[in-house]
């Protein structure tokens, strides 16, 4: 239970030394950005896709 407690301790350390420094405003940014894309992405794959075999 002590090695939970130690790693959500630092996890949350990580976060915050991220929000202190408004790291996470830019990741966010670069978040949305990749989603739109790999939205697009998969949306155009599920249209050109390759098909299975018929029999």
């Amino acid at each position: 239970m002590l090695r939970w407690s130690v790693a959500l301790l630092v996890i949350a350390l990580i976060a915050g030394v991220f929000g202190f420094f408004n790291i996470v405003g830019a990741a966010v940014g670069i978040a949305k950005v990749l989603f739109f894309i790999f939205l697009v992405l998969f949306i155009v794959s599920l249209f050109t896709g390759r098909r299975g075999r018929s029999l």
